[in-house]
């Protein structure tokens, strides 16, 4: 039983990589992506509650969760009509989420990813963007995404700057 959060971070490992061989939006796409996202939010939740946290079943949640991000975006890339405002948005984003892993590498000789409100929020507009933009359009979608991901990922920069210890569980900066 307390294995079962990590069996099921690395369930999403496997199944992302298995996204590459489906046809994207079609039936078992769709089948194996939801399964991922309930694993995502099962894992940390059932660790959490059994508790069975720890260092080794965060770092794998976050490892899924970058290989589970990184694949859908390298599938849903053809499908993808970004302006270049968003396409620069998205690497401001990016880069201040590898300053935010410099400095929490600097700090704890280690590339931390924070559990905050604020970025799970954005881990659940991740998920649902390959479902959102087909009904309400990509640059909506891609707006919004980006406003909160550019909120989460200012937020753990900042956190990661201003605390004196390591708590991957910290909410939100409020709490530090």
């Amino acid at each position: 039983m307390k294995n079962i959060p990590n069996i099921l971070s690395a369930m999403r490992i496997i199944l992302s990589f298995l996204l590459l061989f489906t046809q994207p939006f079609s039936f078992w796409f769709l089948i194996i992506y939801l399964i991922c996202g309930l694993s995502d939010m099962s894992d940390g939740y059932l660790a959490r509650k059994w508790g069975v946290s720890s260092s080794f079943g965060a770092a794998l949640d976050s490892v899924g969760d970058f290989f589970m991000l990184v694949i859908v975006f390298y599938i849903m890339i053809p499908y993808l009509d970004l302006k270049l405002p968003i396409i620069l948005w998205i690497a401001m984003i990016a880069a201040i989420r590898f300053a935010s892993g410099i400095v929490s590498f600097m700090k704890y000789h280690s590339f931390v990813f924070l559990h905050t409100y604020s970025n799970k929020a954005t881990g659940f507009f991740l998920f649902s963007f390959p479902l959102l933009f087909q009904t309400i359009g990509i640059q909506r979608v891609a707006v919004m995404l980006c406003l909160i991901a550019t909120i989460s990922a200012i937020e753990e920069l900042l956190i990661q700057i201003l605390s004196s210890k390591l708590n991957q569980d910290i909410i939100s900066i409020f709490h530090l």
